[in-house]
């Protein structure tokens, strides 16, 4: 995994990991984790992740981008577009 994939990557986790349920460890994030599925992130929860993600990364999101958020590995394939958008 390059350094700054990396880097987003442990960046993404630790937010994810504030809102995840007493039921789930945080070791058992993966890049094909899937937020509601397997992490059991509710939907509120996936809001506020969405708004972490806006101001650790400096980006927006767009709705289209949130309903494509459905594993960790997504949610950084859009963290990265946008982040080249800019």
């Amino acid at each position: 995994m390059k350094k700054e994939i990396k880097e987003r990557y442990d960046l993404l986790k630790g937010i994810v990991e504030q809102y995840l349920p007493d039921d789930v460890e945080a070791s058992t994030i993966t890049m094909e984790s899937h937020f509601i599925q397997e992490l059991n992130i509710n939907s509120a929860n996936l809001v506020d992740i969405v708004l972490d993600v806006e101001d650790a990364f400096d980006i927006m999101l767009e709705n289209d981008d949130m309903d494509g958020m459905q594993t960790v590995s997504d949610a950084l394939g859009i963290i990265d577009r946008k982040i080249s958008e800019k």
